[in-house]
């Protein structure tokens, strides 16, 4: 009796050993599949991003050659190549298509915050004025403004910097900026430009509605007829809200670069560069980001999308 009841000891604890070792034998090899995964992932997103950086060295190379036929234009068109497994769709668009924030005339400013921000007008006057107290030299305040007592007296740790905006983001600390506001007319804004108004040819509908008198079925149909003109390489015609705030296209551009992997890794990189008259310096680098990643499925394909080969031909 003895015997049998050892033997079955023995058998049950192998039983448990041998389970015991078949559950680290698993957790070993998943962890072993899951650092696998990991380091291909990772692989492939330095694949892409070094793709995408590539795509923006491109692009700026193609902007800068001489205005041929088949020159690529800053007017926001996509350029699409495949390199290798790598699928590549690029956009480039001069920089006054976005409304400066350290330059852009106060109606350009209110316009972009009602029409956009959604803001009534005495609210987006009192706004607008915060952001001219922001950027100027002094301390005086504006009727509507703020300057350092009221940031005082608002809690805030901070006062205004009586400097021009660095960048984009630092609107948000104007007194009165909220975060859903800034949200809203982040991507319409620059620092980069330096220019009072912009350029109707490349401005998105959200910047074509700041400008004064633009409403919104004037902007659809504008933009309209300038898609069916950039697709059969005519100019843009004018829009006439914009008169006395349209700017010429600049030699400062924006450009997102999007690269897609067949295993479904996408990276986006997003420049803003403008061309340097030292030749020991090719460009001048403004900005240089990791942009977002799209959100829903690719539209139907443009038919004015200009699609190249690697080496440059269309």
């Amino acid at each position: 009796m003895n015997a049998r009841r050892q033997s079955g000891i023995a058998l049950v604890l192998a039983l448990w050993l041998t389970v015991l070792l078949a559950a680290i034998a698993g957790s070993f090899a998943f962890g072993m599949r899951s650092e696998a995964l990991s380091a291909r992932n990772s692989v492939s997103v330095a694949e892409a991003r070094a793709a995408a950086d590539g795509a923006i060295e491109r692009t700026t190379f193609e902007l800068q050659r001489p205005r041929l036929q088949d020159a690529w234009v800053a007017d926001g068109q996509p350029h699409k190549w495949d390199d290798g497994n790598v699928s590549l769709v690029v956009t480039a668009a001069d920089e006054t298509s976005k409304v400066d924030i350290n330059f852009a005339q106060d109606a350009l400013l209110r316009g972009l915050l009602m029409n956009v921000g959604g803001l009534d007008a005495d609210s987006a006057t009192k706004i607008v004025d915060a952001m001219l107290d922001w950027r100027d030299p002094d301390e005086l305040r504006r009727p509507n403004g703020a300057e350092a007592a009221d940031y005082v007296a608002a809690g805030l740790k901070y006062v205004p910097a009586n400097l021009p905006f660095e960048t984009t983001g630092e609107l948000a600390r104007v007194l009165g900026m909220t975060p859903a506001l800034f949200a809203k007319i982040g991507p319409s804004i620059t620092v980069h430009s330096r220019s009072q108004g912009v350029n109707p040819a490349t401005a998105t509908r959200e910047v074509l509605l700041a400008l004064p008198n633009a409403t919104p079925e004037a902007v659809d149909a504008f933009i309209a007829l300038r898609t069916e003109a950039l697709a059969a390489k005519l100019p843009v015609p004018p829009f006439p809200p914009a008169s006395g705030l349209s700017a010429n296209p600049s030699q400062t551009w924006r450009i997102r670069a999007e690269a897609s992997l067949s295993d479904g890794v996408t990276f986006v990189r997003e420049a803003v560069v403008r061309p340097a008259q030292d030749p020991r310096r090719v460009l001048i680098v403004l900005a240089w980001e990791e942009g977002a990643r799209p959100a829903t499925a690719p539209a139907a394909p443009n038919p004015s999308a200009v699609t190249a080969s690697a080496d440059g031909r269309k």
